[in-house]
């Protein structure tokens, strides 16, 4: 099966998100294309990349695969997970990664949206910060990711109750570039998409890695990041995180207990 669709026009690559039946999850297959693609158009120095779901969809990406999660006594979402995989291909894509939406952005999705340097939403666009839903504990990169997208109470805000944040207001909080309507989404990423592959490459890739190193760069102690990640064990560890996760994949909504 494919689970992507690839295009290049001149010196822009288009990926699109094509695993409608799975609401475009973000599981490995679907990661390992997605990665193949953007490899192939670093290979090829395109100057710009979209990320995209098909056209008219309802769901962008619904996130993380949860079928993929363990369901106990294993860090979730370690080092090797897949979309820690794909966060970092799109922060370190030698050119400007667009993500162009429709839909609903939900979860690991938000993470990999918002790894992107620019971001054109339809009207529809929903973002929801959803591991709380499920148990979860979001891992240092992650949020360092959500922190660099969104005011530090904003992200509280989604972290904390898991509901979604409009288009709209993601644009007036700065979190996106843009509120486009369905009918001029394509062409107005496109039309951005020109602008900048008319540019030098050299000097936007080196802007862009600075960018990233710089907003990367966040002080932490030894202590303080040892503190943090057992916090999380102590998480993944716990009844909730399992009861999270079968709650999930048995459709039903979850019972927690705090324990």
């Amino acid at each position: 099966m494919t689970y992507t669709l690839t295009e290049v026009r001149g010196p822009v690559g288009i990926v699109v998100l094509n695993n409608p039946a799975r609401r475009n999850a973000l599981s490995k297959p679907l990661v390992d294309e997605l990665m193949a693609a953007l490899a192939d158009f670093a290979r090829r120095k395109l100057r710009v990349a979209i990320l995209r779901a098909p056209p008219g969809a309802t769901v962008f990406s619904a996130g993380h695969d949860v079928e993929e999660l363990p369901e106990s006594h294993r860090d979730p979402l370690g080092w090797d997970d897949p979309l820690r995989y794909l966060v970092r291909q799109i922060e370190n894509f030698p050119a400007p990664v667009i993500a162009m939406l429709e839909g609903g952005v939900w979860g690991g999705a938000c993470e990999a949206v918002f790894a992107c340097d620019l971001i054109i939403a339809a009207p529809d666009v929903t973002f929801a910060v959803t591991p709380a839903k499920l148990g979860v504990p979001y891992n240092l990169s992650g949020m360092v990711t959500f922190l660099n997208a969104a005011p530090l109470r904003i992200v509280h805000e989604m972290a904390f109750t898991a509901k979604p944040v409009s288009a709209r207001r993601a644009e007036r909080l700065g979190m996106i570039n843009t509120v486009v309507s369905k009918d001029e989404l394509e062409s107005f990423t496109m039309a951005m998409a020109s602008d900048i592959a008319a540019n030098a490459p050299l000097s936007i890739a080196v802007m862009k890695e600075q960018l990233r190193i710089l907003a990367a760069a966040r002080p932490m102690s030894p202590q303080g990041y040892e503190r943090v990640q057992g916090l999380r064990r102590v998480v993944y560890d716990s009844q909730d995180y399992i009861e999270g996760i079968r709650a999930f994949k048995g459709k039903r909504k979850p019972e927690f207990r705090g324990e």
